[in-house]
């Protein structure tokens, strides 16, 4: 199992949220290049990056986008980013800037545009589906569709998206678990590498996660707290 840190980007600043609500966003380090530098120093090969600006608004944080670029191209470590990514043009913009893994997610209910981004990028291309109350939520999960999220997710997969980054939005930032009932329900619904994100507290998470057959599991406020050892958990992965 792959583990990925995270960093959120908010107005150029880490920040993490409680149940995906801006209203909850507080600091959490001074520096998002040497926070992934004390992550890659621990041993992860992968780091999981979002845009909250353009992720909410829709339009990309120069800002933001400026400390993804410096990562993803001075430290040896692969970066995927989400947020703000709405057209082709936001694709390759991304791609080019050195982000291994491009992440849609309100830009991925346009499925006409997913299915060019998918034809053009390949397995560069994720989507993350953001649920909420069994629902899509999309905007920086401030918006709640009608779209079922495991019909929303066999659409996906039937368009060759390899890589479904699943959040539980209400777990997201709350340290009580991954909701490992839903993650089981998309395992049997498609065959896609499924990132589980949103609850991760501890290393009985990962365990539990890499018992299950999970192709990678993102930690963003355990790291932050403390509950979560980065270096121990990526050896948990590892072995």
């Amino acid at each position: 199992m792959i583990l990925f840190p995270a960093i959120d980007l908010l107005g150029g600043q880490c920040v993490r949220l409680k149940a995906g609500e801006y209203d909850t966003a507080h600091k959490v380090a001074e520096s998002a290049f040497e926070t992934a530098k004390r992550f890659w120093e621990a041993g992860a090969t992968h780091l999981h990056m979002v845009d909250l600006d353009g992720a909410k608004d829709g339009s990309a944080s120069r800002m933001n986008r400026q400390a993804v670029f410096e990562i993803a191209n001075r430290l040896p470590i692969k970066v995927e980013l989400g947020g703000g990514i709405r057209t082709l043009d936001d694709i390759r913009t991304v791609a080019e800037g050195g982000v291994a893994r491009i992440i849609l997610g309100s830009a991925a209910t346009d499925l006409g545009l997913l299915k060019e981004a998918v034809l053009r990028y390949g397995e560069r291309i994720a989507v993350g589906l953001d649920v909420k109350n069994g629902r899509v939520a999309v905007a920086g999960w401030t918006k709640e569709t009608s779209l079922p999220y495991l019909e929303f997710a066999k659409t996906v997969a039937g368009l060759g998206v390899r890589t479904i980054i699943f959040t539980d939005i209400s777990r997201d930032g709350m340290l009580e678990g991954p909701n490992f009932d839903m993650l089981s329900e998309l395992q049997r619904a498609v065959d896609v590498d499924l990132v589980a994100s949103g609850g991760v507290k501890d290393l009985s998470d990962i365990k539990r996660l890499k018992a299950m057959g999970i192709y990678g599991a993102i930690c963003g406020k355990s790291l932050y707290a403390g509950t979560l050892d980065l270096a121990q958990a990526v050896k948990e992965c590892l072995c």
